[in-house]
C-alpha cells in the first residue's frame, strides 16, 4: 500500500504524543481515552474549520528539530509496520517555528526522522491558507526547490479552503511553477468545482481531495483528459461533513468517470484511521472488484512524486503482494 496524501502532525499515534509530551515536559492525561480527545475528531465534528482545531495541540509538541525528528520517525516506523511501501508525507514548516525553530530546520529534522526509521517516504511542503503569511509561504516554496532530490518532493496548499480561497495564492504558485516545483493543493474539499479548477489553473501535478469534482461533469472529463490524479481521503470527508456516510461518497462516480484515482488517510489519528481501513470500507460499500482495488494502488504508484524507476519498483511490489492483501 502506499500513502500519498498523510499528513504529520495529525498522524501521531498515542504513544508518539506520550513521547513527545514528555520530551516537551508537557502534562497530559493519564487516561488514554481523555488523550485521544485532544487529537482525535468527536463523531459531532460540523466541519472541516472544526476538524483543523484538532492539529492545534499536535502541532504544539513539534516545536523542536528533536521533537518533528522522532514524530518522522515513529510515524514511518508505524506505516512500514502497517504493510505501507511508500508514503509521501506533508507537513507546513511555518507551523514548526513559534519557539525559534526555522523552517529550514524542520524540515532537516522530518528528513533526518525519515532516513533513521528506513522507511521509504517524500515530503511535502504545505504552504498555509491565511491572510498575512504571504513572506512564509514564499520561503516554504524555496526550500522545497533547496531540498528537491534531497527528500522534499512537492509543495501543497492546506488550510481552510472555505476562507481562504485558492485563487489568493496564484502568486505562490506561480514561483512553484517558475522553480520546476511538483505540486499538488487541497482542493474540492471545503469549498466547491471553482476551487479544482483554479489549481488546475496552477499547474498542479496533483489534487488533494478533489471530490467536489463530482458535482461538475465538465470538469471530471478535464480531470481525465488531463491525467491528474485526485489524492481520495474517504473517512476524513466523512468526519468533516462533506459526505454523511461511505456509501455517500463520490470515489466511485469519480473512479467511474475515468478519473484517477488513489487512497489515502488525510490524518490516521484525528480520522481514526489506517489506509488498510480505507480500503476495507470502500471495498465493502462499493462492492469494488479485485482488479479495481489493485488498479487504484497501482494509481499510487504512478501518481507519486518520484522517479520513474521508484514507481516501477513499487508497481512490482504492489502486483507480487496483492495477493497477501485480498485475502
Amino acid at each position: 500500500m502506499i500513502d500519498l496524501h498523510l499528513h504529520l502532525d495529525g498522524s501521531l499515534s498515542v504513544k508518539t504524543v506520550r513521547k513527545l509530551a514528555k520530551m516537551n515536559g508537557t502534562d497530559i492525561p493519564e487516561s488514554d481515552s481523555e488523550l485521544i480527545k485532544m487529537i482525535q475528531i468527536s463523531s459531532d465534528c460540523k466541519d472541516l474549520n472544526e476538524y483543523l482545531e484538532k492539529f492545534d495541540f499536535a502541532c504544539s509538541l513539534l516545536q523542536t528539530p528533536q521533537a518533528l525528528c522522532e514524530a518522522a520517525y515513529s510515524l514511518c516506523t508505524e506505516l512500514k509496520e502497517q504493510g505501507l511501501i511508500y508514503a509521501e508525507i506533508r507537513f507546513a514548516p511555518q507551523k514548526h517555528t513559534e519557539k525559534g525553530m526555522t523552517q529550514k530546520e524542520s524540515v532537516e529534522a522530518v528528513l533526518d526522522g525519515i532516513g533513521k526509521s528506513g522507511f521509504s517516504a517524500g515530503i511535502i511542503l504545505c504552504c498555509m491558507r491565511g491572510n498575512d503569511n504571504r513572506e512564509q509561504n514564499i520561503e516554504t516554496v524555496r526550500l522545497a526547490k533547496e531540498f528537491e532530490n534531497k527528500g522534499v518532493c512537492a509543495v501543497d496548499l492546506a488550510g481552510a479552503e472555505a476562507l481562504f480561497a485558492t485563487e489568493n495564492f496564484e502568486d505562490v504558485f506561480a514561483l512553484a511553477k517558475e522553480l520546476s516545483i511538483p505540486c499538488t493543493i487541497h482542493a474540492g474539499e471545503a469549498d466547491g468545482p471553482k476551487s479544482i479548477k483554479k489549481a488546475i489553473g496552477f499547474g498542479v501535478k496533483r489534487i488533494g481531495h478533489g471530490v467536489r469534482a463530482a458535482e461538475d461533469e465538465e470538469l471530471l472529463k478535464e480531470l481525465a483528459i488531463k491525467r491528474i490524479p485526485l489524492e481520495v481521503c474517504v473517512k476524513s470527508n466523512i468526519d468533516t461533513s462533506v459526505f454523511d456516510k461511505t456509501a455517500d461518497h463520490s470515489i466511485k462516480k469519480l473512479i467511474d468517470s475515468g478519473v484517477i484515482v488513489t487512497v489515502n488517510t488525510d490524518n490516521t489519528t484525528v480520522s481514526a484511521t489506517s489506509l488498510k481501513d480505507e480500503f476495507k470500507n470502500i471495498i465493502a460499500a462499493f462492492s469494488l472488484t479485485d482488479e479495481e482495488v489493485k488498479k487504484l494502488m497501482l494509481n499510487s504508484a504512478d501518481a507519486a512524486f518520484t522517479t520513474n524507476e521508484n514507481k516501477e519498483m513499487l508497481k512490482s511490489k504492489i502486483e507480487i503482494g496483492f495477493k497477501e492483501f485480498v485475502r
